[in-house]
């Protein structure tokens, strides 16, 4: 379950980051200030480190066992730790884009224009 977060919700969750972000910019620009466009980066990158470390959880625990059928699921473990490493590696570069997204916030006037 954490894998599939990890593939669908950390995308999702950034592409929704860059949309927030950018809907929050002309009220910052009318009260001069960039609080909620930080607080959204802020939440957003918390959310999206959790789901790859809860990834990298799951690919540690199918890393553990050798190979054959998975127990809880009985399909392949292999087929289970490819989709958990890159459920880890999309999550991860998730929160890079959010943090990149946030260091033009943090870099760049609201009112510039």
């Amino acid at each position: 379950m954490h894998t599939f977060l990890g593939l669908i919700l950390a995308p999702v969750l950034a592409l929704a980051c860059q949309q927030a972000m950018f809907s929050l910019v002309t009220p910052s620009c009318s009260i001069q200030t960039r609080v909620a466009i930080h607080a959204v980066a802020l939440v957003v990158l918390v959310v999206n480190v959790a789901l790859a470390v809860r990834a990298s959880r799951e690919w540690a625990l199918y890393r553990a066992e050798a190979g054959g059928l998975d127990e809880r699921t009985s399909g392949p473990v292999e087929t289970r730790r490819f989709l958990a490493a890159a459920a880890t590696a999309v999550a991860a570069l998730s929160s890079l884009l959010v943090v990149m997204m946030w260091f033009a916030a943090w870099a760049l006037s609201p009112c510039f224009a």
